[in-house]
């Protein structure tokens, strides 16, 4: 069985908070486990890691959360959707995968069988460390492990009500500087299609909620996170490490210049 009971949390949309891993920096991945976070998230579609780092990273997550104040889940945003990276996350110990660019029905059933061992899916029996955390029975890993779909592109929005619909689908994630572009935003975060971008996301969680399965999405501050939840989203993770270090490290350099001459 699951050492943190994390797909029950999912499936009955508890509200949880994560963070984002984008650096193969195994003691950092520990020490923000060890925080308290309900989940940590190891990039591995745009973020600096490997799929050595992906274990590492998963082995430091299940070290830091096993000193922190609650369970703290192990997830990977796989790099496509397709058997192999999708296989290999859970085969390192991911509790779940976070599947990209997601336009379709389809794809979500493409993804549910390559996350799910027969004869739900297709996925290749070879648990080399997941057999440690979750357990070498298929069934029991079938049960334990979440997929969740990304809602980023225009065919994603427009098939959202299918997406949401699919069995073995148990939940969805909002990747906004995706959606945005999506919705014709010149950048990540435009102001001119704070609208349009609005209402997406509002129905992005209603249609999740109708549909009985959860709705997460990614922020970039707590206060943001907070807002999303109480908007409806049953999850939502909050910015990354290398955008806290950067922002971290310039407000200090304010600060101490401070006093320097202008």
């Amino acid at each position: 069985m699951s050492v943190n009971g994390f797909a029950g949390r999912v499936r009955s949309r508890e509200k949880l908070v994560g963070y984002w891993i984008t650096l193969d920096v195994p003691p950092v991945a520990e020490r923000i486990a060890r925080l308290g976070y309900d989940y940590v998230v190891l990039d591995g579609q745009h973020g600096l890691i490997g799929y050595q780092g992906l274990m590492t990273g998963l082995l430091a997550i299940d070290a830091g959360a096993s000193i922190g104040p609650r369970p703290t889940a192990g997830l990977v945003r796989v790099e496509a959707n397709d058997p192999t990276p999708i296989g290999r996350a859970l085969d390192a110990g991911a509790t779940g995968v976070i599947v990209p660019l997601i336009d379709t029905a389809d794809d979500v059933v493409r993804a549910v069988r390559a996350a799910k061992y027969p004869p739900a899916g297709v996925r290749s029996f070879g648990p080399m460390r997941a057999s440690l955390r979750i357990g070498p029975v298929p069934a029991d890993s079938n049960a334990q492990t979440v997929v969740l779909a990304m809602i980023e592109t225009p065919l994603g929005l427009k098939n959202v009500a299918e997406i949401c619909a699919t069995p073995g689908l148990d939940g969805v994630y909002v990747g906004p500087s995706d959606l945005g572009l999506a919705l014709g935003a010149r950048f990540p975060g435009d102001p001119e299609i704070e609208g349009p971008f609005e209402e997406a996301v509002e129905l992005i969680a209603q249609t999740a909620q109708e549909a009985g399965i959860a709705a997460g999405i990614h922020t970039f501050d707590g206060d943001s996170a907070n807002l999303r939840i109480e908007q409806g989203y049953s999850f939502a993770t909050v910015a990354s490490d290398l955008s806290h270090l950067e922002a971290s490290a310039a407000a200090h350099l304010e600060t101490a210049r401070q006093s320097f001459p202008s």
